[in-house]
């Protein structure tokens, strides 16, 4: 049996590709993209609501991307009313909260097989490396935009 290759920058984002290329494939099924999904997703389970500055700050830590991109996929999701203004503060919608559940649930037995037979001991290992090089890659971005 051939050796697994070590894990590097190009195997953890052909990895990340992969699984987002499986989340699109049922989120077009709503239209909604995959950052529209984040920013409603961020907001649903956020534990007290977000601002529109908030949300986008937060969002814009998660995926490294322009506020102005984030804005576009705020303005997005409230012109579909799946986030509706709550005063200063956004919340998602019923329809907003119920796509999440049925993009979800569509997913979910892909996730499944994806995720099968992978022993717990190397999850949390690969867990342990990857929140190690997030945190790297953080700080070293943090350096280069400062």
């Amino acid at each position: 049996m051939t050796p697994a290759p070590a894990a590097d920058s190009r195997g953890l984002a052909l990895a990340h590709y992969a699984a987002r290329g499986v989340l699109e494939h049922f989120l077009t099924r709503h239209g909604v993209t995959f950052q529209q999904q984040i920013v409603l997703r961020t907001a649903a389970t956020a534990g007290s609501p977000h601002t529109p500055d908030t949300l986008v700050a937060e969002v814009r830590g998660y995926l490294k991307t322009g506020p102005a991109t984030l804005r576009a996929d705020l303005d997005a999701l409230l012109a579909r009313e799946l986030l509706v203004r709550d005063g200063a503060h956004l919340r998602p919608t019923e329809a907003g909260s119920a796509l999440l559940a049925a993009s979800a649930a569509e997913v979910a037995p892909a996730t499944a097989r994806i995720w099968a037979d992978i022993p717990a001991e190397d999850l949390a290992v690969a867990g342990r490396v990857l929140t190690r090089i997030a945190e790297r890659a953080n700080a070293e971005l943090a350096t280069l935009t400062a």
